[in-house]
């Protein structure tokens, strides 16, 4: 269906569960993977920049993965860090349930897949990993970051993949313009395409979630 896209809610298209093999922290490992969710293939080319250009997570606190998909960044937080609580969110409900499947399968109960309404208001993240989704449009992106970065923890990072020619820099100056008083915003690095932007926090994070920073 033309209005099934891999950030739909509940995916009109057939599941048809398909296993993968792909190498995550050093890990050759098996993965279970759906129509109707992003990438269902392969790792994608951007998450695979944004995997190669990130350091460790933080050991502990909580991360974001934002836009999980059907979990490779977030199974990566999770098994770098396995005493941090690892949230993997996203709106589409096959991914989020195939992310359930391959934590479960690889032996990672530290992660968290929710819908966004599913993390509690007062939880701040020591890191954001994200390969945003840059098709939902300018508006409904830009309203996503405005509702997540803000919830970095102070001297925490948030850092997002975006390929060259869907405006990756026109997003980094909406970026710098939007979150200019206690953030700082600078291209972190380039590959096959595509840009690692990371967005610092330095200030204090906010005391409610109504607290955004524009």
């Amino acid at each position: 269906m033309a209005s099934d896209h891999y950030f739909s809610a509940s995916p009109a298209s057939a599941e048809n569960l398909r296993q993968i093999r792909v190498d995550l922290n050093g890990r050759s490992v098996e993965l279970t993977t759906a129509g109707g969710v992003f990438s269902p293939d392969r790792l994608d080319a951007g998450t695979a920049v944004l995997l190669a250009n990130t350091p460790a997570a933080p050991a502990g606190g909580h991360l974001l993965d934002l836009g999980s998909g059907w979990g490779p960044v977030a199974l990566t937080l999770a098994m770098q860090s396995p005493h941090a609580t690892v949230w993997a969110v996203d709106v589409n409900e096959r991914a989020l349930d195939l992310v359930r499947r391959n934590a479960a399968n690889l032996g990672l109960p530290n992660v968290n897949a929710v819908l966004p309404d599913g993390v509690p208001d007062d939880v701040v993240f020591r890191s954001i990993r994200s390969n945003p989704p840059i098709r939902v449009g300018k508006n409904e992106l830009h309203g996503l970051l405005e509702r997540w970065i803000p919830r970095l923890d102070e001297r925490s990072d948030a850092w997002l993949v975006v390929q060259r020619n869907l405006g990756s820099d026109s997003l980094q100056r909406w970026l710098a313009s939007t979150f200019e008083h206690g953030y700082s915003v600078h291209r972190a690095a380039t590959g096959r395409g595509y840009r690692v932007i990371r967005v610092r926090r330095h200030g204090s994070p906010p005391t409610t979630p109504l607290d955004i920073v524009t």
